[in-house]
C-alpha cells in the first residue's frame, strides 16, 4: 500500500481528525487552571474559529451538493452559531470567573454532540457521494484555512488586513476567517 502525502489527504480523514483534536482541546481547558486554562481557552477558540470556518464556507455547501438535506445542514449550522455565542459568553466572563467551568461543561457536550451528528449525517454522504478527487481538493481549502488562521487569537499585530484578520475576540475572529476563506475560494475560481 502507498502511503498517502498530505497533498492527497480526504477531507473527511482531516475533519475527523481535527474533530479530535477539538474533544482533546475541550478536555484540556477542564483540566487546566490559572494562566494554563486561558492559554488552553484561546488554543481551542482558534482551532474552533478555523475549522467552523472551513466547514461553513467548505464544506457544508458541498454536502449540499452531495445528497445532504438543507434542513440537516441547517442545523449544523445552527448548532454552529450557538456554540459561537457560547464561546463568546464564556470568553466575556473569563475563565477565572466562578461559573465557567460548569457553563464550558454545557458547550463542551454541545460540540460533542454536534461532531457527532456532523460525521453521521455529512462526512458519511461526502464520502459516499464525492469523489476521491473532490475529497482531495476539498481538504486542500481546509488546509489553507488553518495555514491563514493566527497562531493567538488575541495577538495585535499591526493596522494591516492580515493583523485586522488575527486580532479581537471569537466573534470577530470566526467572521473574519470565514471572510478570508470566501474571498480565497472567489480568486481561485476567478484565476
Amino acid at each position: 500500500m502507498v502511503a498517502m502525502s498530505e497533498n492527497d489527504a480526504d477531507v473527511v480523514d482531516l475533519l475527523v481528525s481535527q474533530h479530535g483534536q477539538i474533544k482533546h482541546a475541550t478536555e484540556r481547558v477542564l483540566r487546566s487552571s490559572g494562566p494554563d486554562k486561558l492559554d488552553s481557552f484561546r488554543d481551542l477558540v482558534r482551532l474552533l474559529a478555523v475549522h467552523e470556518a472551513a466547514e461553513e464556507e467548505v464544506i457544508h455547501p458541498a454536502a449540499r451538493q452531495h445528497s445532504v438535506s438543507d434542513e440537516v445542514v441547517d442545523r449544523r449550522l445552527q448548532e454552529e452559531r450557538q456554540a459561537e455565542h457560547m464561546l463568546a459568553e464564556l470568553y466575556e466572563i473569563g475563565v477565572q470567573h466562578q461559573d465557567f467551568d460548569a457553563k464550558f461543561r454545557v458547550f463542551a457536550e454541545g460540540v460533542t454532540e454536534h461532531t457527532e451528528r456532523e460525521e453521521k449525517e455529512e462526512f458519511g454522504p461526502l464520502l459516499l457521494h464525492a469523489s476521491q478527487v473532490e475529497r482531495v481538493r476539498l481538504a486542500r481549502v481546509v488546509r489553507f484555512a488553518e495555514a491563514i488562521a493566527p497562531t493567538s487569537p488575541y495577538v495585535r499585530v499591526g493596522e494591516s488586513a492580515m493583523a485586522n484578520l488575527l486580532t479581537g475576540p471569537p466573534l470577530g475572529l470566526f467572521d473574519r476567517l470565514r471572510n478570508a476563506i470566501r474571498d480565497a475560494r472567489i480568486q481561485s475560481r476567478e484565476a
